[in-house]
């Protein structure tokens, strides 16, 4: 038995009463959550759900996140966290792609999803309320099961946990095969390297879908015992007061997360001793910024980490002990993981050379979905090509350079610049599109599209931006529109978007 729900029962056995999930006023012990995964699993199964069916999850956090995810875990079924901010339209995409055949969602999201021209989706199930008879409200099949035994599902290492779709460079998002080996690897490397125990509280405030909150560190610190304080929605002064409150020991921050608790006025009011230590990751953290972590939470380091949706997060950490001396770098990888630094010709570059970062190891995703062709790209002699530039000095500390070739990084999210050129071309009057990241003060960096409109054609940047809304989530949305004559070329045809970033321009609006 590889699962994690494997875990939940050693859990409920040894230590039944223990609090593990504080949900608002709600707080659930092992015993509790137990008795809750096997009564969800058990309505599941009632459904015809089983074995390598994939279930969809469109929620904000919650308890019952957690308990789908286990629950999916005991019958064998493949979970699919969805990001709340994508577009109906691209929720659609993925359910499709992945062939769910189930999705659990609630109230705010109910009249999208029912509208979803999806066959192969054949069960809705809420948190609340749906739009008509079609839907099964999860609190009444949780009530119908409870004390129903539902036995683990018989699982090896490579069978499939999860699957999570990512931006990638694509035009489209690829689903990343998580396995349950993937998982467990990535668990056990974590409670090593953060020195995880029973004891630690995990203050889970970043949104789920996310491998930053799901699981930097949170589903590791569940695995080697602890707790976790689930928060619905980011929220800055709340994040500070739930430190205070639950006495947490570690928590997932985006560096637009982390300035916005830099900034709250609730900072000098809490009590924030308890913080052990606090991960980042995402995007490169200024120096300035750690400064500032370190004197607002005394007694934390802040372990700057690197890692992707591919290697279920975290294969590098900063430690406490190099906090300062190496500041600026995201650390050495931790146990199981294998990280190089190599040139064009696939060698080993010298320390301190630039090169693209490449991971080898067991927490290492097993390949995208129904993509052979993407799959066969990012391997080589096996070894996962990140497509990130970085560098290690001469003590094997990771230093991440640049990210992933015309990736924009958003407040934290990913946005694939082909995504949104792929939109910008569908508008009538658009003949060319290219998009970069322009920098922004609080979202670090947004996208930023030029057109070129077909001839005798009008474009404005109100009406493009409007077109977009309608088809990408918000965050996607290019933030500047300016129309150009034609866009930079190489002469093989290939667009020069060096020269496009260097333009000047407005700023972010």
């Amino acid at each position: 038995m590889y699962s994690l729900a494997s875990v939940l029962d050693q859990h409920a056995e040894r230590r039944p009463g223990k609090t593990v999930i504080v949900d608002g006023d709600r707080r659930l012990t092992n015993r509790d959550l137990l008795s809750r995964v096997e009564a969800l699993a058990h309505g599941l199964l009632d459904l015809g759900l089983g074995r390598g069916d994939v279930i969809g999850l469109l929620l904000y956090n919650h308890a019952e996140f957690l308990e789908a995810l286990l629950a999916a875990g005991r019958i064998g079924a493949v979970f699919l966290p969805l990001n709340y901010r994508l577009a109906p339209a691209e929720w659609e995409y993925i359910l499709g792609h992945a062939g769910a055949r189930a999705i659990i969602t609630e109230s705010e999201f109910a009249p999208v999803v029912e509208g979803l021209a999806l066959p192969e989706l054949r069960h809705r199930i809420t948190l609340d309320e749906g739009t008509g008879t079609s839907w099964t409200r999860l609190p009444e099949l949780v009530e119908a099961n409870l004390g129903r035994r539902v036995p683990l599902a018989d699982l090896a290492e490579d069978d499939l946990q999860r699957l999570m779709y990512t931006s990638g460079t694509t035009s489209r998002p690829k689903g990343v095969k998580i396995t349950n080996g993937n998982v467990n690897y990535k668990n056990l490397g974590q409670i090593v390297q953060l020195g995880l125990t029973h004891a630690d509280i995990t203050l889970v405030c970043g949104p789920m879908y996310h491998v930053g909150a799901l699981d930097l560190p949170a589903l590791a610190t569940w695995h080697a015992g602890g707790s976790l304080i689930v928060q619905r929605r980011f929220d800055a002064g709340e994040v500070l007061r739930a430190i205070e409150r639950e006495r947490t020991t570690n928590v997932w921050l985006a560096p637009a997360m982390m300035n916005a608790v830099l900034e709250s006025p609730e900072l000098d009011r809490r009590d924030t001793s308890s913080v052990r230590f606090i991960v980042g990751g995402g995007e490169k953290m200024p120096e300035a910024l750690v400064r500032r972590i370190h004197q607002a939470f005394p007694n934390a380091w802040f372990a700057d980490a690197y890692g992707l949706t591919e290697t279920v997060s975290g294969d590098t950490f900063l430690d406490r002990e190099h906090a300062l001396t190496k500041l600026g770098s995201v650390g050495r990888p931790i146990p199981h993981v294998r990280v190089r630094v190599v040139g064009e010709d696939g060698r080993d570059a010298p320390a301190g050379t630039l090169g693209e970062i490449v991971l080898r190891g067991p927490k290492v995703f097993a390949g995208y979905w129904r993509d052979d062709a993407a799959t066969d790209r990012a391997f080589r002699d096996g070894w996962f090509h990140t497509g990130d530039i970085g560098r290690l000095d001469e003590d094997g500390f990771l230093y991440v350079e640049d990210r992933k070739k015309d990736m924009i990084v958003s407040g934290g999210e990913n946005i694939a610049t082909p995504e949104v050129e792929r939109v910008l071309y569908e508008h009538p009057a658009v003949l060319e599109a290219a998009v970069v990241g322009l920098p922004h003060e609080r979202w670090g960096e947004v996208p930023r599209a030029f057109v070129v409109p077909r001839p005798g054609e009008t474009v404005t940047e109100e009406d493009v931006q409007e077109f977009c809304r309608a088809r990408l989530a918000r965050f996607k949305v290019p933030a500047r529109v300016e129309v150009i004559d034609e866009l930079p070329r190489t002469p093989s045809g290939k667009v020069l978007k060096r020269l496009l970033r260097e333009r000047p321009g407005a700023g972010a609006r």
